[in-house]
């Protein structure tokens, strides 16, 4: 099947072509048709599905088709963290090139009064976080009113970051009769009551087994002390030559320590978390995709929604609280078709963790331990030459040792707080976290083919 035969217009063939696609992915060729019919939709796909484009080109087949711009958005985007907002829009950009439709992107982080002008001026498709878009409803600065299609994308995560009260915030914003998409990269008893509450017997599409990593990802566990971690990770990286590798850290705190160490240890890193600006998180994005920087270190916040082409490598440097956020994690690699290698560090601490990922994935993830790096903490084995494996006591020149729950890893901060209500929320279920402007009370957590 190629696009052509999903029913929509030349002009966003040729949008399409011009990024190089030539055949829809499995979620576009059940969800772009049904779309196009003004189903509602409830749509299962794993991260790197193209989802994005998904719901992008048929909402901009069906805005074009009914002409006129009346000035207010008629489509609405709504996501749950600044980067992945700013993705939506990009595409909405790339694939409506050719149509005379206009977006614009909010979210907190940024100043408000260029995001006003920008409403001010005419819009048709409206991509938001809905913390600053309940602020700017708040002021009077933009009309919800007549809003057709409402997309929730990343239902899931929306969910996690405690948003599900500015979500039914914005549901009462909006007109009763509209078309609505909710797609998510996992199932939980709690987004099936937010579908049943929401969607008007919708088309279900699941692309993907509920709750699994992509088949093209290779997962590996290397157990090893918390206090080797680090020398761990950069021996890897040098060791296997890696040009890019997405590390994951649970913590703020954490996340800014690790890339100072790695750059101690001559390897580029930039980090990127909830209280980085809007401004260093895309330069330290940025300089990542380019190659100027090796290792960006992000906690789980700051990294929901990236999409970085070809991405190698991701490492788990700690294991996530969530199950279910592994598998973010390592969707962040082989996404679209594409072979990637997901590596988790596991200290003995984390064998719990590691079990309940085990449960959820449904499978045994292989586990080596690397020569030289001791799964407890204990003298490591002499250096071998090169310098890659760890020095004594396991810390390099310059590294102080780190308790992998210090406090400062952002329990009284904007994240920790987020984190917190997450954890709550799933307590007793064995079943987390926030940026710093994106949510609406207390604290804000800060796509496509």
């Amino acid at each position: 099947m190629t696009f052509d035969t999903l029913g929509l217009p030349a002009e966003l063939l040729r949008a399409v072509a011009a990024q190089g696609y030539t055949r829809p992915t499995p979620i576009q060729v059940q969800a772009i048709p049904a779309v196009l019919a003004g189903r509602d939709l409830l749509a299962g796909a794993q991260t790197g599905t193209g989802k994005t484009a998904a719901f992008t080109l048929p909402v901009l087949h069906l805005l074009a088709e009914e002409g006129g711009r009346s000035g207010h958005p008629r489509a609405l985007v709504l996501t749950p963290t600044r980067e992945l907002a700013a993705q939506v829009g990009a595409s909405v950009r790339t694939y409506g090139r050719h149509l005379p439709l206009r977006c614009i992107e909010i979210f907190g982080g940024v100043g408000i009064g260029p995001q006003i002008a920008g409403l001010r001026r005419g819009v048709d498709i409206l991509v938001a976080t809905p913390g600053r878009l309940l602020d700017l409803a708040g002021q009077g600065s933009v009309d919800l009113s007549g809003i057709r299609i409402l997309v929730l994308d990343e239902a899931d995560r929306m969910l996690d970051m405690g948003f599900i009260h500015d979500i039914r915030r914005v549901l009462r914003l909006l007109p009763a009769k509209r078309q609505n998409l909710m797609f998510s990269a996992t199932y939980s008893t709690e987004i099936e009551r937010l579908a049943r509450g929401l969607l008007n017997d919708p088309l279900r599409i699941e692309v993907a087994r509920r709750n699994t990593a992509a088949q093209t990802v290779e997962q590996r566990v290397h157990p090893v002390a918390h206090s080797h971690k680090r020398a761990l990770l950069s021996h890897l990286i040098r060791s296997g030559g890696w040009d890019q590798v997405l590390v994951f850290t649970r913590t703020k705190h954490g996340a800014n320590r690790l890339s100072q160490q790695l750059e101690q240890d001559g390897i580029t890193a930039a980090a990127i978390h909830g209280n980085k600006s809007q401004n260093a998180r895309t330069r330290a994005l940025a300089d990542f995709k380019r190659g100027a920087v090796r290792a960006l270190v992000a906690t789980d916040i700051a990294a929901r929604g990236l999409d970085i082409d070809g991405l190698p490598h991701v490492v788990n440097f700690e294991l996530p609280n969530v199950p279910e956020d592994y598998v973010h994690r390592i969707g962040r690699t082989g996404r679209a078709g594409a072979e990637g290698i997901a590596i988790s560090l596991v200290g003995p601490e984390e064998r719990s963790h590691l079990a309940g990922i085990e449960r959820l994935l449904g499978r045994h993830i292989p586990s080596e331990t690397i020569p030289g790096f001791h799964a407890h903490d204990a003298a490591p084995e002499p250096a071998q030459p090169g310098g890659d494996a760890p020095r004594r006591g396991g810390r390099g020149q310059g590294q102080r040792r780190e308790h992998p729950r210090s406090r400062a890893d952002g329990r009284d901060s904007a994240e920790g707080r987020a984190r917190g209500e997450a954890a709550g929320h799933h307590r007793g279920r064995n079943r987390k976290p926030g940026g710093n402007d994106d949510r609406r009370r207390g604290a804000r957590p800060s796509g496509t083919r």
